[in-house]
């Protein structure tokens, strides 16, 4: 924790919601980067169930010391409500992971999932330009990955995920503003330059892994989620087929580095 840090009276709040909310590493990471910027701020884990989730956002609006909120599973698609403005791509995507105050005081909401994802597979020599992609896993996470890839310029994208009716509902929100780059995908990663697991698979031995790893080839780069191991064997047996990659912790490294500038502008704008 950085030597700048401090707590009292004149701090300012930025809670992070969700249920569960011991996993989340976002509270050390983001309180010492607003340190080392010189921001008397701390991040702080909140424990809130979807049944109450509403009445918590309305109460921090309320709360005069609560600057904005990170949100995690599952809360991303119920928090874009309580926003009177939201970036275009959290208006496609239907749900944010960060909310800050406008001048009036309501909330803006922003998310940077895919933002994150489309960082961590560039800090690591990938670039999603052009390639066609598989994308596994459109949950809260997934669907802002897909829209991410989208706008990033990926030749197509295919969409795979154990719930139908959620694959189903991404591709047709997606093609609305992609058109038919986008189409239904499977566990088959053969002839894909890009495959990008937005799932926990993989993440033990026992689990299964998000797609055929013996139908992958060398040369395409994968891109996981997971930040804990940041090895899974999943990624450790692409690894072993050949391919390069990026894992959780280089998405989590570049999502932070956004959601601290979406704080310091709201910061530098009041």
């Amino acid at each position: 924790m950085s030597e700048n840090l401090r707590i009292d009276g004149a701090s300012r709040i930025y809670p992070i919601i969700g249920d569960p909310i011991s996993q989340v590493k976002s509270p050390a990471g983001m309180t010492a980067a607003f340190a080392a910027r010189g921001v008397n701020a701390v991040v702080v884990p909140i424990h809130t169930s979807v049944d109450d989730v509403d009445d918590f956002i309305r109460t921090a609006g309320r709360t005069k010391n609560i600057d904005g909120i990170i949100v995690t599973i599952p809360h991303k698609f119920a928090a874009l409500t309580h926003c009177s403005t939201a970036t275009e791509r959290a208006r496609i995507t239907g749900s944010i992971n960060v909310l800050s105050r406008n001048p009036d005081g309501t909330w803006h909401g922003e998310i940077f999932d895919g933002l994150g994802m489309l960082g961590g597979i560039r800090s690591q020599g990938g670039e999603p330009n052009g390639k066609k992609t598989l994308l596994v896993g459109v949950g809260g996470a997934g669907i802002a990955i897909a829209q991410a890839l989208l706008e990033a310029g990926v030749r197509e994208l295919a969409v795979h995920d154990v719930d139908i009716n959620r694959r189903n509902h991404v591709i047709t929100r997606m093609r609305e503003f992609y058109g038919e780059r986008v189409h239904v995908g499977s566990d088959d990663p053969a002839g894909f330059e890009l495959v990008v697991n937005a799932t926990p698979m993989g993440m033990r031995p026992e689990h299964p892994f998000p797609v055929q790893i013996e139908r992958l080839s060398p040369g395409t780069f994968v891109a996981c989620v997971i930040t804990a191991p940041a090895v899974s064997p999943w990624v450790a047996a692409t690894r072993e087929k050949g391919c390069r990659g990026s894992v959780g912790v280089d998405m989590y490294t570049a999502e932070q580095e956004l959601m601290l500038q979406f704080f310091l502008n709201s910061i530098s704008a009041a």
